[in-house]
């Protein structure tokens, strides 16, 4: 079974590459795998084998 994490992004106008750099990472040390990026919106939708 998959569960999913939606964040919002606030990237500001200094550093926004290393800033979302920074979020995808940290996630991604938790497990949770990128499945959707909203390019207009700044949500990033994870998703993670829920019995890990």
């Amino acid at each position: 079974m998959k569960e999913y994490k939606v964040v919002s992004v606030k990237l500001g106008f200094k550093n926004r590459n290393q800033k979302l750099e920074d979020t995808l990472n940290q996630y991604a040390r938790e497990g949770w795998v990128v499945s959707h990026v909203a390019q207009s919106a700044y949500f990033i939708v994870f998703e993670r084998n829920k019995n890990r």
